[in-house]
């Protein structure tokens, strides 16, 4: 049996600040922001050539908003990843190298959301 990890929920405490910060600012795409039923929103959103998405929302149960840390975006390129992300006003740190020097999966950036959910860029060189 398969089992695919598809969506990741984000707790947010501004879902309009959040949402204006993964699509203008990370390059997100918006999936969809709808109301199902009065008092819930449920907005998702997916990083390009993702195939999990994040969702982020009023009335879901997601937790405190600044309470996720650890979630990756794994690039090919850090270099040129982190400098999109800069030229788009995101606070990231410097690249670190976190293993021995050419250890694939070894080279990462930190970075937070305007509520603190903590995520870092690893990158992967594939092929």
């Amino acid at each position: 049996m398969d089992m695919k990890l598809e969506v990741i929920g984000l707790p947010v405490s501004d879902v309009d600040a959040a949402k204006a910060f993964y699509v203008e600012r990370v390059g997100f795409v918006l999936d969809h922001d709808h109301n199902p039923v009065p008092g819930i929103r449920v907005v998702q959103l997916t990083p390009p050539g993702s195939e999990c998405s994040v969702v982020i929302g009023e009335g879901l149960p997601l937790g405190e908003p600044g309470t996720t840390m650890g979630v990756q975006l794994v690039v090919e390129d850090i270099d040129f990843a982190r400098k999109q992300l800069v030229a788009r006003g995101v606070e990231i740190t410097e690249v670190q190298q976190l293993g021995p020097e050419g250890t694939p999966g070894s080279r990462f950036a930190f970075f937070a959301d305007p509520d603190g959910n903590g995520w870092s860029l690893q990158e992967i060189k594939r092929g």
